[in-house]
């Protein structure tokens, strides 16, 4: 994933940000609020019809999702729940978008196929992310696949900019369902390696 590869790159300059908000006052679970106040910005911008306002913002806002792991790296604040409440309120920022587009769309008349993708599109986000987390709590890494948020915002982001939000849609209602059910496959492979599917299956 293109997350993965530039991810520590990225997380390493992201600390010098997160020093610079840690100066301001600004705690991890602040930045994370501030995160989702960010993105219910761009939902009300693109349920009003600014399309390419809210691609800009969108970005933006994304952007800022780093900025509390950063400010909890620069301050070695990082706890359990910071890391629960962040990937909790992702989720929400997530959806929020997507409610926004589905306004946008309806007021466009794009009423039954665009409200259609934006539900499959939304769902298998959902999915993506909680493959990964039910993953982790068990041990295994699932970070396969072709759309994590990452990927997800930047794809929707541009397609605002350019004002194509049905081909995104159908990029996403698509490979998202496809990386949900990859990360599925990778975790049997990973228990079946371990002969967790094995021993499974030999009790009574």
């Amino acid at each position: 994933m293109l997350s993965e590869a530039i991810g520590t790159w990225v997380r390493n300059r992201m600390l010098i940000v997160g020093r610079a908000f840690a100066r301001m006052g600004i705690t991890p679970n602040m930045a994370t609020v501030i995160g989702l106040i960010l993105n219910i910005i761009v939902a009300v911008i693109l349920g009003f019809g600014h399309p390419i306002i809210a691609g800009i913002l969108l970005l933006l806002a994304s952007a800022f999702d780093m900025v509390d792991g950063s400010i909890a790296r620069a301050t070695n604040t990082i706890s359990k729940f910071g890391g629960f409440f962040d990937s909790t309120i992702d989720r929400y920022s997530e959806i929020v978008v997507y409610i926004g587009l589905l306004a946008w769309l309806n007021s466009e008349g794009e009423n039954d196929l665009g409200s259609v993708l934006v539900l499959v599109a939304c769902s298998g986000a959902l999915m993506v992310s909680y493959a990964r987390a039910r993953a982790e709590a068990l041990g295994y890494k699932a970070s396969v696949g072709f759309l994590a948020r990452p990927e997800r915002v930047i794809l929707l982001a541009l397609a605002l900019i350019i004002q194509q939000p049905m081909w995104a849609l159908w990029v996403l209602a698509v490979l998202t369902h496809v990386t949900a059910v990859w990360r599925i496959v990778h975790v049997h492979s990973e228990a079946a390696a371990e002969g967790e599917i094995h021993s499974q299956k030999q009790r009574p």
